[in-house]
Formats: C-alpha cells, structure tokens, sequence
C-alpha cells in the first residue's frame, strides 16, 4: 500500500507540473491538451489509427474522436478509411496542421517548464536527463507492449523530423525515401 501510494503521490505532483506548463505552452495557439496531445501523436505516428491515437495519447476512443473531429473542423487533421481495412478510421495532420506544429515547437522556450527546469540540475551533475527505464518497464507491463513501440515510433520520428540548436527547435529538412525505404513502408 505505501508503494501504491507513493506512485500515486508523485505521479499527482508530476501530473500538474506538467499539466500547467503544457497548457501555459500550448494556449496562444488556441488547443487543449487533448487537441494537442492528438496533433502531436497524429504527426509523429503518421497515419494512426484512432484506436492507436487513444491508446498511445491513454484516452478514451470516443475523447480521442471527438477532439479529431475538431481538429478536423479547423483544417489541422484529416479522416480516411483504408482500401485494406474499411473498418478503421485512421487520421493524418495537414500541412496546416504540421505548420501549427512546428510553430508551437518553435515557440516551446516562451513559456515556463517547471519539469524542465526541476530535472536541470540532474542534468548538469550528470551530464544527462534522468533515465526512465524502471518506469518504462512498469507502463509495459501495465499498457502492454504495443504501447510502448508506439511510444518509441513516436519519438523516433520526433527526432528524425526536428533538431534542436541553441535552444530553438527546428525541422529538419526532410529527404525523399529511397527504394529501400519505400519498399519497407509498403
């Protein structure tokens, strides 16, 4: 019980550090979390599911769609159904969508991170990030691993699309696929 409760403790605390400077970071572009958490995912798994855009954002399918649809009505997402699989809805961002993208991400040292800022000082005497590969195995076992391969495409695609020099991030420029890599996408 006191292992359950210290989680519960601590992932409160983390949850609105994160929560604030989140929504401190993302209101001057007009989305919520959620709107925004979909974006995100959207973009950086590249024609999701909305069953892996609720699984991977841990959302509810139904709060997963509805905050599509109105990323959808304001032109940053768009809807499409698979010739291979009728039944699933799958989203992709527009390039409206991409662009708000990458100006929130230019835009992410204008507003205070709390988290950020608290894991600095680890980070100076260390000369890293704290590692998460405890927590990771616990939300494995918890989410299964289809979780966490869609957290790690995720973010693999997050460093192949964006670099981040002098404290600004910035696209990379994107370079046509080869053979091979088309060929492994089909």
């Amino acid at each position: 019980m006191i292992y359950s409760q210290r989680i519960a403790q601590l992932s409160k605390a983390l949850w609105k550090a994160v929560e604030k400077d989140w929504q401190q970071w993302i209101k001057p572009f007009g989305l919520n979390i959620n709107e925004h958490h979909i974006l995100w995912i959207s973009c950086h798994l590249q024609g999701a599911t909305i069953s892996e855009v609720a699984k991977f954002g841990v959302m509810h399918v139904s709060t997963a769609f509805n905050f599509s649809k109105k990323l959808e009505e304001r032109g940053y997402l768009s809807f499409s159904k698979r010739e291979e699989d009728k039944r699933s809805t799958y989203v992709e961002v527009t390039p409206e969508g991409e662009a708000l993208l990458q100006q929130i991400n230019e835009h992410y040292y204008d507003t205070e991170h709390t988290f950020l800022e608290g894991s600095l000082p680890l980070k100076k005497l260390y000369g890293r990030f704290p590692e998460f590969i405890e927590l990771m195995a616990v939300i494995r076992n918890i989410y299964g691993s289809d979780f966490m391969e869609i957290f790690e495409r995720g973010f693999k695609n997050m460093d192949e699309m964006f670099e981040e020099t002098d404290g600004k991030l910035s696209s990379k420029q994107r370079s046509e696929p080869d053979d091979e890599e088309v060929g492994e996408a089909l």
